[in-house]
This record gives C-alpha cells, structure tokens and sequence, in this order.
C-alpha cells in the first residue's frame, strides 16, 4: 500500500483558507496517488483497467484514468456516456441493462462517434438491441452480466448465465465478447472474510465463461467490479479487466478493513458550524442534501469528520446536519469550518455541481461535475 504524507488529523484545505459551504473538495496529491495504485495493481495482475466514472462524473479525472493507462471507462446510464464521449473519450461500456427505444436510439448515435460496449442480463434486452443493430446493419459488443453473489442483476453463474450467452450468439448484429460481474457482495462482508468472497465471485465468472468457451462461443473479456474487492478478485487466473469506482477519491466504506484510513480520502465536503447549543452537539450546514443518506459500516453516522473522530453525524435534514461531539475531542465554534469525509463518495459527488482542486492547501481549480443527474 502507497502511504500518504498527510495524516488522518490533517484537513486538506488550509486552515486560514475559507471557502464558501458546503462545497466539496478534493485534494490533488491523494486522488493522483489513488488512481497511480490502482493502475499499478492492474498492471502487477496483467488485467486491463476500465474504470466506472459514476463516482467522479467529472471529464477531467476520467482522462486523468485514461492517462494512467485505462482502456476505456464504465457507466451506468447513456446520459453519462454522452457527457464522456460529447469530451473526446471513445471507449465506452454501459454497465447497465440498456431498454428502451429512446435509450437504443441515443447509443446508435454514441456509436457513430465511439466504440460502445453493453451489458446484457436478459433475452429481451438483447432481442431488442439485435433486431435494432440489424435493422442499420450494425454489430454492437456486448457483455452479458453474471450474478457471482450479489444477487441483485445479472443471470446465476453458471447454466443460466450460460444458456442466455448461447441464445445471444446466435443474433444478429450482436457480438459476444464478455462476461462481467459486480461483486458488490463482498464490500458487506468482516474483514476476515471479504478475500475469500471476493476471489470465490471471481472464481465463478471465470469458471462460467470457461464453460462458455467449451460450447464454441469465443469470448475474451472477463471483467470484473468492485473497489473494495479489488485486491482480491483479479488475483483470480483468467480475470482480465476490472472496473473499480470509488478508488479515484475512496470513502468510510473499507476503513474496518484497515486497507486505508482518512488520509487516503481525497475527496471530503467543508462544511461550516452553524449552531451549538450545547457541548455535545452542533449543527453544520451539510445535511442529506450535501452528504447523501447512506450509512457505513466502516464508521458510525454519515460521514467522518476530520479532527473529531469521536465525533457522530446523524441524523440529517435536508440542510442541517446534527453532530454529536465527544467531549474528548476539541470543542468547535460557530463559524469553524471541518471537513467531512461522506460514507458513501457516489450519490455525495452526484449532488455537486463542481469539484474544488486543492493542491497544498490552496484551491487551484475548480471543475464542472458534468454528469451529474444523468440518470437517464
């Protein structure tokens, strides 16, 4: 593991600098040193890098991805992708079942200008892609998902997943490249168990699509997807992509597992005391519109602040966020800025419009978050 300079008590934003709040921040150094690491550890495993941005959201940092040696990126909806492609990115997977006349005429115009990928987990997902790609005599690749354990999309691996691989191969205008899986399962496991999780959902991916090769379907990409798990997973022998998320800024989510600790968070909001009516608590101007809703099991409330690790943020109102304080951590004032840390760094960057770069100390940039909202 890289170690950072700064450490787990050091805000990232200098303490005479104000700024106005909430706002989120991210520290230059760290998010370069996140994005260097994981691009090493593909590289260390031969596996290729295919980031998902729905993270970030923000084209600066996916070319950041791409410069440190990613194939292409992953997204959730076509509106993300038309946000990357609009920037010059031309390699694009939609992770994501793609239905829907409106949604399969936006990616027939992503691919007059990029090479577009698309998971499938359904015969009719694919009949209805098949039967458009025909129609304009196209080809588009696909990727049919595998549930590994998650159990939330993808067919079972193994017969299913299989059985639905053989009915695709036989359509026209799709051509079966891969298998991928999210292994989102295994960030909910204790520390003593997440590797073996994480290399048993591997283990079935690879094992289906070896079973895939044995009836004559020639795929090469098995792909796989989790942060978290990403130690762990491509390890496995016949992986050959990954396509980690939160890496890019990290969040609360692995801090039990003492992978990293808040000096590796690049992202955090600054938030300002507003009110503090007793030592024991505080309100700041972070609420479930700043800091989202999501609870950790990495650490308690809804997010980390830093400097106050005994303290708790919860529960949250729309613009208000409640401290609880520890009497054993210093004492805040109205109007001292902290930075939080979110549980959760997706839906928290999805409900800002712009990323503040902080570079010791200083704000030196700011840049759009530019697929924000595009759920569609």
């Amino acid at each position: 593991m890289v170690v950072s300079t700064k450490s787990e008590t050091q805000t990232i934003v200098a303490p005479n600098k104000q700024i106005d709040t909430p706002s989120m921040v991210v520290d230059e150094e760290i998010m370069h040193r996140n994005i260097a690491e994981m691009a090493a550890l593909a590289k260390s495993h031969g596996v290729k890098m295919r980031p998902h941005i729905k993270t970030h959201k923000t084209p600066e940092i996916a070319r950041l991805q791409i410069g440190a040696g990613a194939v292409g990126i992953t997204c959730a909806k076509i509106g993300e992708a038309e946000v990357m492609v609009d920037v010059g990115i031309d390699d694009v997977l939609l992770a994501y079942p793609t239905i829907g006349e409106i949604k399969i005429r936006r990616l027939m115009a992503l691919m007059e200008r990029a090479r577009m990928i698309v998971a499938v987990d359904s015969h009719e997902a694919a009949e209805a892609l098949s039967d458009a790609m025909a129609a304009q005599d196209r080809v588009l690749d696909i990727y049919v998902e595998v549930d590994t354990g998650q159990h939330r999309a993808g067919q079972p691996a193994g017969e299913q997943a299989v059985q639905l691989v053989l009915e695709l191969a036989r359509m026209p205008g799709l051509r079966l490249i891969g298998v991928m899986s999210h292994e989102g399962h295994a960030n909910q496991q204790p520390p003593e168990t997440i590797e073996g999780v994480a290399i048993d959902a591997g283990q079935k991916l690879v094992d289906t699509a070896e079973t895939i090769r044995a009836h004559g379907v020639d795929i090469s990409v098995v792909s796989v997807g989790s942060t978290p798990a990403a130690a762990y997973t491509p390890t496995v022998h016949g992986v050959t992509e990954m396509r980690p998320g939160t890496y890019v800024f990290k969040d609360t989510t692995a801090f039990r597992y003492g992978i990293y600790g808040p000096d590796r968070c690049a992202a955090r909001i600054v938030a300002t005391v507003v009110s503090h009516t007793s030592r024991e608590h505080c309100i700041v101007d972070a609420g479930s519109k700043t800091l989202a809703l999501d609870l950790s099991k990495g650490h308690p409330g809804h997010g980390y602040m830093i400097g106050q690790p005994g303290a708790v943020i919860g529960p949250l109102s729309e613009e208000h966020g409640v401290v609880k304080l520890s009497l054993d951590d210093p004492d805040l004032k109205i109007g001292d800025q902290v930075e939080i840390i979110p549980n959760h760094i997706c839906p928290s960057v999805n409900l800002m419009d712009e990323l503040l770069i902080v570079r010791d100390g200083q704000v030196i940039d700011t840049w759009k978050v530019a697929a924000r909202g595009k759920i569609r």
